[in-house]
């Protein structure tokens, strides 16, 4: 099976140690966010987590963790974006994080990590010539360290409006825009560029629109054949393999602006308070009325010899 870390809050960015501690007592426990009194317990454990997937804007607290890591398979998105601390306050500089971005790919390879470049924005201050140039200068940087990158465009959640709430959606013709210039920016430096969940209409100038975690990208990312279940989709129409996230929302100290996993500054800072590195939990602690339920976990690697 896979393990997700990074759909609901930066476990390498905030929570490094905790989970180290849950690799090394080998299981976690997850509360179900809309049934917060269930709890799944997942074993960490080679022999049935195929992958464990990662998505950071900061992965430095996890390098001192890689070779602890590397008796699983892993999947990396770090994400760098081109705003700056008024939309992303806590985000340190973007540098660390490539020069991290370049260390990660030195130790898994350069099929196992992808840059993300999302969400996608357009303001006065961040205008399309400004995205250019960012994404030029990341791609440039991290030329030779990664084969991807996925894009995806601003999505107004409820909780991105709440937050953010003067940020406007990405016009077709913008989107037609930066999908033509990011996609020749990226062949010239040997990196496709895939679309995040954003239909068919870059296709024709060269984005990649299959998928960011798919099957085929992970089979890569690991050098070896899945067996996987037909269908794991968190959004219908996603190809993605999502896996099982371990994560907590409102926990990511980040504070993004656009941030869809925080609903506000206050509950985030609460939880966090809340956090302790020995617990099997990410935040808090067992209570007497929650029910524990082991998870059904199995490997999906085939026995096919693998391609890669």
């Amino acid at each position: 099976m896979i393990i997700n870390t990074g759909m609901r809050t930066d476990i390498p960015a905030f929570y490094s140690k905790w989970l180290i501690n849950r690799i090394r007592e080998g299981y976690v426990l997850v509360r179900n966010p809309y049934h917060p009194e269930l709890v799944t317990r997942y074993q960490l454990d080679p022999a049935v987590v195929d992958i464990l997937a990662f998505c950071s804007k900061n992965p430095t607290p996890m390098l001192p963790y890689l070779d602890e890591l590397k008796k699983f398979h892993q999947f990396w998105f770090v994400t760098v974006t081109p705003y700056g601390k008024d939309i992303e306050p806590y985000v340190p500089n973007k540098y660390l994080v490539l020069d991290s971005f370049r260390k990660i790919s030195e130790k898994i390879g350069v099929n196992a990590i992808s840059l993300r470049y999302d969400p996608i924005f357009i303001t006065k201050k961040y205008d399309f010539d400004y995205h250019i140039r960012a994404f030029g200068k990341i791609a440039a940087y991290l030329a030779g360290y990664t084969k991807q990158a996925v894009i995806s465009f601003i999505d107004l959640y409820q909780k991105t409006k709440h937050n953010f709430p003067d940020v406007r959606e990405v016009t077709p013709d913008e989107r037609i825009q930066i999908g033509k210039a990011f996609a020749e920016i990226g062949k010239q430096h040997g990196i496709t560029v895939r679309s995040c969940f954003e239909g068919s209409d870059l296709a024709p100038f060269g984005i990649d629109i299959q998928g960011c975690m798919t099957k085929e990208i992970l089979e890569k990312a690991a050098g070896l054949k899945l067996d996987t279940p037909k269908k794991q989709s968190a959004r219908p129409g996603c190809q993605c393999l999502l896996g099982n996230d371990i994560g907590v929302y409102n926990t990511c100290p980040h504070l993004c602006r656009y941030c869809y996993a925080n609903y506000d500054k206050h509950s985030v800072i609460s939880n966090f308070r809340n956090h302790y590195p020995d617990s099997p939990l990410l935040i808090g602690h067992i209570q007497e009325n929650d029910m524990i339920k082991t998870a059904n976990q199995h490997s999906y690697i085939s026995n096919q010899i693998s391609l890669f």
